[in-house]
């Protein structure tokens, strides 16, 4: 009796493993999914769509950049952006920098908690600190914007010309 208890709760164990790990492989793979979709700037801008919705915020780089984030101003509900638009801007400690439209349409939401708890942008760039969201009024405009790897090497060289 012993020894099938033993077998039954080593059973219960391996699959409470294999479980785990398939949910893990899950989560990496809407992870990875949703960071090919992600679109950058060269001002380190980046947008995320879904159907013809896109979230926008600034870059992990740009926050780190301007260090601990204390304002934001977002755009309003309804008002309509053209890329390159400023739609905003973000003060910190150190600095002040605006922020652009990656894309043109018009604004659906903004992060309104951002107003109050600016900082969620340095904690949390691309998760709770999207600054808002516009319906895309020219898609195509998502094939001039950078993806994943051509950030990263863009990100790369602009540093190396900094130093």
């Amino acid at each position: 009796m012993a020894l099938l208890m033993r077998n039954v709760c080593a059973t219960v164990r391996l699959v409470a493993c294999v479980e785990r790990a398939a949910f893990q492989a899950r989560a990496l793979s809407i992870s990875a999914r949703l960071l090919a979709d992600r679109k950058y700037t060269k001002k380190h801008e980046w947008v995320s769509v879904s159907g013809d919705i896109g979230t926008v915020g600034i870059t992990d780089f740009a926050a780190e950049q301007l260090g601990d984030i204390v304002f934001v101003e977002l755009p309003e509900v309804g008002t309509a952006l053209t890329q390159g638009d400023s739609t905003g801007a973000v003060e910190s400690v150190k600095a002040a920098s605006d922020v652009y439209a990656p894309v043109s349409g018009t604004v659906t939401e903004k992060n309104t908690v951002l107003e109050q708890e600016p900082g969620k942008i340095n904690k949390s760039p691309f998760d709770d600190g999207w600054m808002y969201k516009l319906r895309l009024t020219n898609s195509n405009e998502l094939s001039g914007l950078l993806d994943e790897s051509a950030y990263q090497k863009f990100k790369k060289e602009e540093e190396a010309a900094e130093h």
